[in-house]
């Protein structure tokens, strides 16, 4: 272990340092998420343990502390080796998903994992870093060719339409995520806006295809407008305040409660009501208890993480492959926290996406260590803005 210690030492004493400002900001939301995630798990262990909340903030905290570890990690394994493999990386991904088709473990009305040796994690989780690194290197690639069709986009959509269409079956939130994310990376990288928008127009219509295959799905959009438009959903879903709207109510009852400053930590009342608390409505937990200053605050941190990953370690990115990896890891990143913060707040329809570093979580605590670790070994090879 001496021996292993000391290489890692080495190692890290050889790179130039990482970003500070993403390190701590990354640090500042995990542990903003212990606190809030003990303060809304009280139901859950209640539920499940008998009140054991300590065992789930353990757990927590473990799951927070390996996160923290692969950041470190693949902040000093070069991204360049990484990105040798991406290919294989997302055909493993790709079998994993399709795996879930086929044998997936259902929780919580989804089947979106897979369960081996009693451990059961989302082959998603790992599907969105696999494709974001593929793409970034098909991008750099291509750069000469990249506005030609059947040469520079084709090869791209190739490998972006399976993985969110696979997705996309359990988890349309998720896959319209990594779309965006894939978007901009694709708009940064040169692709044209034709290209580009007759896969947004395919993309809306497999997203219509999903809800119209979905009376969940479909009644939640109903709930967020208001307005019933599918004809396979039924009108006690939509309008009713115990159905689908239920989630979104209690969120704005807990915004409602906080106020500017908050009832304070380990206060919250609406952490009874609200459904996944301590993952999807972590948002709504952090504006009842800190109130409107804390959930600023909180978002503040993921628009640090927005400037210093597309002005800062993007631009001074020392190669293509640098650049376009950094823009799809920042780009996922934030929209996840702003995604979370929008459904919270009533602002987006609900979904089930964690909000990085704060959600109770497991594997999507991992991959978001990993894509963080990623976006700080980029910013270690930074070269001055030219």
């Amino acid at each position: 272990m001496s021996a292993v210690a000391s290489h890692i030492k080495a190692r890290a004493a050889a790179l130039r340092p990482a970003d500070k400002l993403v390190v701590w900001t990354v640090l500042a939301l995990a542990a903003l998420g212990v606190v809030a995630v003990y303060s809304a798990i009280a139901f859950l262990a209640e539920t499940k343990s008998g009140g054991d909340t300590e065992r789930f903030l353990l757990r927590h905290v473990t799951r927070t502390g390996l996160a923290l570890a692969a950041a470190g990690a693949f902040s000093m394994l070069d991204y360049r080796r990484l990105a040798a493999v991406s290919k294989w990386l997302l055909a493993g991904s790709l079998m994993l998903l399709m795996a879930v088709q086929l044998s997936g473990v259902v929780l919580g009305g989804a089947q979106r994992w897979l369960e081996v040796g009693g451990f059961s994690f989302q082959p998603s989780d790992f599907a969105k870093v696999a494709l974001v690194l593929h793409v970034a290197v098909l991008l750099a690639k291509k750069q000469a060719y990249i506005e030609e069709f059947e040469r520079g986009f084709v090869p791209l959509m190739i490998w972006t339409v399976p993985t969110l269409a696979l997705i996309g079956i359990e988890d349309l939130s998720t896959a319209a995520i990594l779309a965006a994310a894939v978007g901009v990376m694709l708009f940064v990288g040169r692709v044209r806006l034709l290209h580009l928008g007759a896969v947004g127009l395919v993309g809306l219509v497999a997203a219509s295809l999903f809800l119209m295959t979905s009376p969940q799905r479909a009644a939640r959009v109903e709930a967020y407008l208001g307005v019933k438009i599918f004809d396979h959903t039924e009108e006690a879903d939509v309008f009713s305040s115990q159905a689908e709207g239920y989630q979104a109510q209690q969120a704005r009852i807990a915004f409602a409660m906080g106020g500017l400053t908050g009832v304070g930590p380990g206060k919250s009342v609406q952490r009874d009501f609200l459904p996944a608390p301590y993952n999807d409505f972590i948002f709504a937990i952090v504006a009842e208890e800190y109130g409107l200053v804390g959930a600023t605050l909180l978002l503040c941190a993921f628009v640090v993480l927005l400037f210093r990953g597309f002005l800062r370690i993007a631009r001074q990115a020392p190669d293509p492959l640098g650049l376009f990896l950094a823009v799809g890891l920042t780009a996922t990143l934030v929209l996840y926290g702003f995604v979370n913060a929008g459904v919270a707040s009533g602002l987006l329809p609900v979904t089930g996406l964690p909000m990085p570093f704060v959600s109770y979580g497991g594997t999507s605590l991992l991959a978001t260590g990993v894509m963080a670790g990623l976006l700080l070994n980029i910013s270690r090879h930074a070269e001055p803005a030219r």
